[in-house]
C-alpha cells in the first residue's frame, strides 16, 4: 500500500510541478509496482488484459509509455483516458463516498458543480416530473 500510495503522491506531485516527466515517471512504476505487490502478479496480469477493456489498458500502457518518453503531458492525458475507461465503472460509486466526505462533500453538492460531476460519473439521478 507504501508503494500504491507514494506513487500517487509523485503522480500529484509532478503534474503540481508542471508536468514534470521525472517525478510522473517515478509516480507510474511506484503505481504499478505497488499494485502488483498489493494484488499479485496474476490478478493484476488479469486486470490489465487487453482483451477485457482493450481501450482503456491500451491507452493507460501506450500513456505510461509516453510519460517514461518524457513526452508527459500527453502522455498522462493518454493514460487518464485510459483509467477512465478502466475504471469508469467504478466513479458513480467514488462519487457517493466523495460527497460524505466533510470538506469535498459540501462542494460536490453544490448545484452546478453536482450536475457537471453527475454527468461526468455517470450517475443517474431521479429528476421530478415537469
Amino acid at each position: 500500500m507504501i508503494c500504491v500510495g507514494l506513487g500517487i503522491l509523485f503522480l500529484l506531485l509532478g503534474m503540481i510541478l508542471l508536468f514534470d516527466s521525472g517525478l510522473l515517471a517515478i509516480g507510474n512504476i511506484l503505481f504499478l509496482v505497488g499494485l502488483t505487490m498489493l494484488f499479485g502478479i496474476q490478478s493484476c496480469l488479469s486486470f490489465f488484459n487487453p482483451m477485457r477493456k482493450p481501450r482503456g489498458v491500451i491507452c493507460f500502457a501506450l500513456g505510461v509509455t509516453l510519460v517514461l518518453m518524457r513526452w508527459s503531458v500527453i502522455g498522462m492525458l493518454v493514460e487518464i483516458i485510459g483509467m477512465v475507461e478502466m475504471f469508469g465503472t467504478f466513479l458513480p460509486m467514488v462519487v457517493s463516498v466523495l460527497r460524505g466526505v466533510p470538506l469535498i462533500g459540501p462542494f460536490l453538492r453544490l448545484p452546478l458543480v453536482s450536475v457537471v460531476i453527475d454527468k461526468l460519473a455517470g450517475v443517474k439521478t431521479k429528476r421530478p416530473p415537469v
